[in-house]
């Protein structure tokens, strides 16, 4: 890079130049943005239990309450369970054993 370069502001020189007045040790680790985490674990009681769409009060358990599915890093079901589960969330709704939304 030469002069000229330098003049136009090429480069990544100024790059810290520009973060002004904000520093990332000020914050707070344990702040979230303002918005409350609500963590839900559900414990399957048996590994090997059958998530399916013939059991809509199980399934109610996963499901928030605007409809959504619950992700699995909140319900703490693995990998194999979270897929299943959706699955048999949306086979439910097809049925109308579930809703899409709430009410």
């Amino acid at each position: 890079m030469d002069d000229r370069d330098r003049d136009r502001g090429g480069g990544f020189g100024d790059r810290d130049r520009d973060r002004g007045d904000r520093d990332r040790g000020d914050r707070d680790r344990g702040d979230r943005g303002g918005r409350e985490t609500r963590r839900r674990r559900f414990v399957l009681p048996d590994k090997d239990i059958i998530l399916d769409y013939k059991n809509p009060q199980l399934l109610k358990n996963f499901l928030t309450d605007r409809g959504k599915i619950v992700p699995a890093r909140i319900s703490g079901l693995s990998a194999r369970q979270q897929r299943q589960l959706t699955k048999a969330i949306k086979r439910a709704r097809m049925l109308a054993l579930l809703p899409f939304t709430s009410n």
